[in-house]
């Protein structure tokens, strides 16, 4: 009986194994997937926030108009320099700020909206550099304007440098240098600084911008692929090149590009909207002598609906005239119509 007594008393006191779900591994890895949980919610609801497009006009107001010294009227090519100024402003201090160079969660990730970006600061560039070579200059011999030559060269730095130095940091410099070229307008003691509102430098920007609407076009269209003849050679028989091409070849956007090449157009088209509207006030008089002002307006009309809402979730590709809509050929529509239109204004801009 002892035996028993005894032999009960020790499982009666026997100590009790914790349970499994409070051990301190299951505790560490509870907390650790709920940090990293509610990081990943964190982040996206962020991403979805950076995500937004710029808006219209009401992003482009902070910029000030230069004026003249004498008084408080706008000088001939202040509306076109602060616009530019605006619009490289809100490229760098949009939602979630610049996020071609983000290296960390969820401006990585983003990449809709970094290609936005690349669209945008393409026009900042060619803009940059037809104000140093062409805007600024009476002729071909005259002195180039220093604050523009050394902005040039900051907006071409690095699209995704994030450390030493940061591309913020260079666009900043290129727009304070715009900044100051903006203020030596105004200046009527300064007369180096200048704005040649002419017809052939109008020409000269048109021209480049019509060159990058037409590989825009060209890439959106190829979303479906297509089979195209080499015209590289055509109109000139004696013309020859490097090395030779196949008389005719498959054109198409690589599947994970398609959505790139989309929102890089949405990006060009949106900067180029508020600079026409700018050069409109600008060249307000050399439009009129050519009567092309509403030839320049249809070309803002024809734009204006690539700014519209894409209501999918996704960059839809259908094929041509399949039950799916394809976006690459809609915006490669608006696109290729503003392209034509550019050329015909050119036309207008060399006659009489």
């Amino acid at each position: 009986m002892k035996w028993k007594f005894w032999q009960a008393s020790e499982v009666d006191f026997e100590p009790a194994e914790a349970p499994e779900g409070n051990s301190p591994v299951a505790t560490f890895t509870r907390i650790t997937s709920t940090v990293i949980g509610l990081y990943l919610i964190a982040t996206i609801v962020i991403g979805v926030i950076w995500s937004k497009e710029p808006n219209g006009l009401g992003d482009l107001q902070n910029s000030t108009p230069a004026q003249t010294s004498a008084g408080t009227s706008s000088v001939t090519g202040s509306t076109t320099t602060a616009t530019f100024i605006a619009v490289a402003e809100t490229l760098l201090n949009k939602s979630g700020g610049y996020l071609s160079n983000d290296i960390f969660p969820p401006g990585v990730w983003l990449d809709n909206m970094r290609n936005w970006e690349f669209g945008a600061l393409t026009l900042l560039r060619d803009t940059a550099r037809v104000y140093r070579n062409d805007i600024s200059r009476s002729q071909s011999q005259s002195a180039e304007n220093k604050d523009l030559a050394e902005a040039e060269g900051k907006f071409f730095f690095a699209n995704d440098s994030w450390f030493l130095p940061s591309t913020e940091d260079t666009y900043n410099e290129g727009i304070e240098l715009f900044k100051n070229y903006q203020l030596q307008l105004g200046d009527n003691q300064n007369n180096q600084a200048q704005f040649y509102a002419r017809a052939d430098n109008l020409q000269q920007w048109l021209a480049t911008t019509e060159t990058r609407l037409g590989s825009l076009s060209q890439r959106l269209s190829a979303s479906v692929g297509k089979r195209q003849l080499n015209t590289d050679l055509a109109g000139d028989s004696s013309a020859s090149q490097s090395t030779k091409a196949p008389s005719e070849q498959l054109v198409q956007t690589p599947w994970l590009a398609i959505d790139d090449v989309f929102y890089e157009a949405r990006g060009f088209t949106w900067a180029l909207i508020h600079l026409l509207k700018a050069v409109e006030t600008d060249f307000g008089d050399v439009l009129d002598k050519k009567a092309a002002r509403v030839s320049l307006r249809q070309i803002i009309r024809e734009l204006e609906p690539t700014q519209q809402t894409l209501w999918s979730p996704m960059v839809l590709n259908g094929d041509g005239f399949g039950i799916v809509a394809n976006h690459s050929l809609i915006m490669a529509s608006h696109i290729s119509r503003t392209n034509a239109a550019i050329t015909d204004l050119r036309t207008l801009l060399t006659q009489g």
